[in-house]
């Protein structure tokens, strides 16, 4: 956990976007210590922090001046999953590719092109007190510890979902096996109000699993409580805005994408950062 990390060569993935349907190519360069992620459209340069990221439906939104990075938070995702810590990303379209709907894709590029430990302490927050950010009954909420600790609920009506808890402790292997394939999911009753709002127009039964009120429309599930992992995977892309995950327990219930950046923003103001010296 203590030092950073890039990667050891150039890679890139293309495909279309969820939302805009628009086909989109993402390369990862290495970068030196400190760089953090940063995206990168021509001359214009958008570091992923707490600071760019505004409400935005169903997915994360990153703006600053002329760039705007929609749909980020698997990519993120992969990139903390597997401490890449400095990386410039460089991307030719409007949103970033949707691929199968889970992390695994860019977890395998990230493996393709090599992982270097840069020998340079990380920044970290460690949670110094409680924190709580809520909407209704849904909220996000951190306490001490001294080590990292996600715990993420969700609940839905469909019997096909219904109530489930997932919790994880950061490691690389583990993001890969537990975390990293889990696809993004929706209800079959969704589909057509999203479309029609102009959402979801590159979504299919290729890069989601959907569901009705009873059955998933497109199994098999990659594993036990696919939704709720998915949902722990925004997470930590969402939570990646913060540079490394923040030290403490985190827990998350019916919470949106939105409702992570409030929680990020709370973060980032309560607990300053100190320098990683663990090894």
């Amino acid at each position: 956990m203590g030092s950073q990390h890039t990667i050891a060569r150039a890679v890139h993935r293309h495909g279309i976007g969820l939302h805009t349907g628009q086909e989109s190519k993402v390369t990862l360069h290495p970068a030196p210590p400190h760089t953090g992620r940063v995206f990168r459209r021509g001359e214009a340069n958008l570091p992923a922090t707490v600071a760019v990221a505004i409400p935005s439906q169903l997915s994360t939104l990153l703006t600053h001046g002329e760039l705007t990075v929609r749909t980020p938070e698997h990519l993120l995702s992969a990139l903390a999953g597997l401490e890449i810590d400095n990386v410039w990303i460089d991307l030719e379209g409007p949103e970033i590719p949707i691929l199968d709907g889970s992390a695994l894709p860019w977890v395998n590029a990230i493996l393709e092109a090599g992982r270097i430990n840069q020998s340079i302490p990380k920044t970290i927050r460690p949670i110094t007190q409680p924190i709580t950010i809520w909407e209704g009954d849904a909220f996000v909420s951190a306490i001490p510890s001294p080590e990292v600790r996600l715990t993420y609920g969700i609940e839905f009506d469909s019997a096909a979902i219904g109530t489930q808890w997932v919790s994880w402790s950061p490691s690389v292997d583990g993001y890969i096996a537990a975390i990293a394939p889990a696809r993004t999911f929706t209800l079959a009753k969704y589909l057509e109000p999203l479309r029609a709002a102009g959402l979801i127009q590159g979504g299919s039964l290729n890069n989601a699993i959907v569901c009705d009120d009873q059955h998933w429309l497109n199994p098999p599930l990659r594993f036990e409580l696919e939704p709720c992992r998915h949902k722990l995977l925004d997470l930590i892309g969402d939570l990646s805005l913060l540079g490394a995950l923040p030290q403490g327990h985190i827990v998350a219930y019916k919470a949106s994408h939105t409702l992570h950046s409030k929680f990020a923003q709370a973060v980032q103001l309560q607990c300053p950062p100190v320098v990683d010296n663990r090894q």
